[in-house]
């Protein structure tokens, strides 16, 4: 008897202590990486996570560039690169796809965009395998390519020789509308399922999701973002949107998950097109703003959330999801989390869609534009509490601005009722900003249910005005007209632009770009930017001219139309521009942090710790405390307890200790890194690995890759 207690009680033991384990390599629960980085963001869970441990909170500080990549085409790089069979896979500023030896960097293979695809801005690869058949997929322009891993050379089965459009499934009111992918897609057995990016201005493409066939690059299923009539969600929309696909936009852009046991794809989208005004697309607008839980093999819809009713602000959602597993009620549940601009981490059971911590309808305040209807409610998660402050009041003004008090006056002058406030003619202050909060950078996740991100502080100012209308462009030249009616919302009637913001100016661009590359960068976008292929060679001309202050002989009379943009592309309202509320200095116009860094339990719903992330220099030269930036990219943590992150303009790469937040290592890079780093280990040493191509914030232009490891005698000695 006394015998069977005892195995009885060592069996209660072992169970008890199985139970209390999280295995890091438990498929059902969490996904991360190992010594390779197979997968954008880590793994199918987008959870930026590593099982390495060899670089560690101990000896994190000894670490030393262990080799540099230059790819030679300056510009962003916002590359999260992949590690597989010894190699490095990244992109270049000019989506062009290279490979690396993962060890020494030395240069493997790299191929070259076919004619101007290059304009496009890439965050990454997809890697597929089946025995000996390895391919990287990659998108550039519109195209989506399949190369063999080893070599580069095209898969010349897959597609037309290598290739499939990105345009097949949209219709054909989409094809000659501005179709990319800056994310790459995401893998499910033998499909790849893409993310889009459209215009989000009137005449936006529709923003469907699309999966194609590895093998054969076939159009597998299309899920329309938009409901047709007679699907689920088509009733919140207006009749002519549902009849005639007046609307655009609702895509996914930030890039998906996938739930490989499961068989679910989890895709987030964004707005609706046009961004800031709704009076033509009355009602919810699902699957706007939403995140969609698909059936992977045939793209059925299984569950939804919409965390933003009627967008009219560009709260599109900004990251992929995380799926990890977390304890509620003593229960353990495989969850999806999804970040957003605002501020909100939402989490829900990955199988049901069923919250995991009440989420309220507040109201919210009503527009005074004429025409629009903002919807009355929005979604707000009772736990956990937003990362990012979300309401502006007056005494939030920065208290280090050297024009404090004028920055006073527009505030008064302007709306700011909290996070949902609309845009308005007098001006709003949109809080967080455009750029969140969350960016698409995403967030990382451990084995443990803790969530990091990183969260950005700034404010916007805009205000939504009536269109300009024929009578006031009647004194305008054609090309002057042509640039009012599609280009000043970025780069401003005196063409000065807002580098802040990230829109260069174009005053004296003849000294930095040909005729040829100008149009080349309309026609296909560059960065950012998306591409204005509408135009007809006058009107081309006539616009170059124009932004190119050329004296030349122009008829007033043409009509000042759209290019060839179809009637139903105008719209009442435009915005005044992207413009952040900044002081005269050109620093945020709110108090800080301007950044932060954020570790929360998504079991409890409560924060672990919170710092202040990123630094101006300029300013702490003057004496003045860390005040944060803004950050892109993300972060990635480690079983060895470490998170690493760069993101800032301030061109660094740090690393925290993962459970308190304290900084335990930091290297100044060659430029600023807009880029979620990787970790991997090959032959017996772990590396991290970031993207450098700076430009974004006015920040220097870069084109390095830069992997740090241990030195080799501290890892001998280990």
């Amino acid at each position: 008897m006394k015998l069977f207690l005892k195995l009885f009680c060592i069996a209660v033991f072992l169970i008890a202590g199985l139970a209390a384990c999280t295995s890091e390599n438990d498929s059902k629960t969490f996904t991360g990486s190992g010594s390779e980085w197979t997968e954008y963001l880590g793994g199918p869970g987008r959870n930026q996570y590593s099982s390495l441990k060899q670089i560690n909170p101990s000896n994190v500080d000894q670490l030393e560039v262990a080799w540099v990549y230059h790819t030679k085409d300056t510009g962003q790089v916002q590359c999260n690169p992949l590690m597989v069979d010894g190699m490095v896979f990244g992109m270049t500023a000019t989506t062009q796809p290279f490979a690396v030896d993962a060890a020494a960097g030395k240069l493997i293979w790299r191929k070259e965009s076919e004619g101007m695809d290059s304009y496009s801005t890439s965050r990454g690869l997809s890697f597929w395998e089946d025995g000996n058949d390895k391919r990287i997929l990659y998108t550039s322009g519109p195209w989506l390519y399949a190369v063999e891993a080893a070599t580069g050379n095209p898969v010349e089965s897959f597609g037309e020789g290598g290739r499939v459009s990105l345009k097949a499934g949209l219709g054909d009111i989409s094809q000659d509308r501005m179709v990319i992918s800056n994310t790459p897609g995401t893998i499910y057995k033998d499909i790849i399922v893409m993310p889009l990016r459209v215009s989000e201005g009137a005449g936006a493409a529709l923003g469907l999701i699309q999966a194609f066939n590895i093998r054969t690059g076939d159009l597998e299923w299309v899920f329309n973002t938009i409901p047709k009539p007679g699907e689920f969600g088509a009733d919140t929309w207006p009749e002519d949107v549902r009849t005639n696909k007046l609307i655009g936009g609702a895509n996914n852009w930030a890039g998906m998950a996938v739930d490989i046991e499961r068989g679910i794809i989890y895709a987030p989208t964004g707005s609706a097109a046009f961004d800031f005004y709704g009076g033509n697309r009355r009602g919810k607008n699902l699957f706007a703003n939403s995140l969609i839980a698909l059936d992977a093999e045939t793209g059925e819809h299984i569950w939804h959330y919409q965390f933003v009713h009627h967008d009219i602000l560009d709260r599109d959602l900004p990251a992929p999801p995380n799926l990890l597993t977390v304890t509620h009620d003593g229960k353990k549940i495989d969850a999806v989390a999804q970040t957003t601009k605002q501020g909100f981490v939402f989490l829900f059971n990955r199988e049901t869609g069923e919250p995991l911590f009440p989420i309220e309808e507040r109201p919210i305040p009503a527009s005074d534009i004429p025409g629009e209807e903002a919807w009355p409610t929005q979604p707000f998660p009772t736990k956990p509490a937003p990362y990012a402050r979300q309401t502006f009041t007056e005494d939030d003004i920065s208290p280090i601005a050297s024009n404090r008090e004028e920055l006073i006056e527009t505030f008064r002058d302007s709306r700011s009722e909290g996070p949902f406030t609309p845009l308005s003619e007098k001006g709003t202050i949109i809080y967080p900003g455009l750029d969140g909060g969350a960016e698409w950078g995403g967030a990382a996740a451990d084995p443990n249910g803790i969530l990091y991100v990183n969260s950005n502080e700034m404010a916007w100012r805009i205000s939504l005005n009536p269109t300009i209308t024929e009578e006031e462009l009647a004194g305008q030249t054609f090309g002057q007209r042509l640039y009012t009616m599609n280009c000043v919302m970025c780069h401003g009637e005196d063409r000065t632009g807002s580098p802040a913001s990230g829109f260069p100016s174009l005053v004296n661009i003849e000294s930095r770009r040909d005729k040829a590359q100008i149009r080349n960068i309309i026609e296909h976008g560059q960065g950012m930017m998306p591409a204005f292929n509408k135009f007809s060679e006058e009107e081309m001309d006539a616009l170059i001219a124009y932004v190119n202050e050329e004296e030349i002989a122009e008829e007033m009379s043409k009509e000042p139309g759209m290019g060839k943009s179809k009637e139903n592309d105008k719209i009442p309202y435009q915005i005044s521009g992207y413009d952040k509320f900044l002081d005269a200095d050109g620093f945020p116009a709110v108090r800080p942090p301007w950044g932060t860094l954020n570790a929360i339990d998504l079991n409890t719903g409560e924060y672990l710790w919170k710092i202040t992330y990123g630094e101006y220099p300029e300013l702490m030269e003057k004496g003045i405390p860390q005040t944060g930036a803004e950050s892109y990219g993300g972060p990635v943590v480690t079983a060895s307890g470490l998170l690493f992150i760069a993101g800032t303009k301030d061109a660094k790469i740090r690393a925290y200790n993962k459970d308190t937040g304290e900084l335990l290592w930091e290297a100044q890079l060659p430029s600023a890194a807009f880029a979620t780093p990787t970790t991997y280990e090959v032959e017996g040493r772990q590396y991290v690995v970031v993207a450098c191509g700076g430009t974004k914030l006015g920040a220097a232009g870069g084109d390095s890759y830069v992997a740090f490891a241990l030195p080799e005698n501290l890892m001998a000695g280990e």
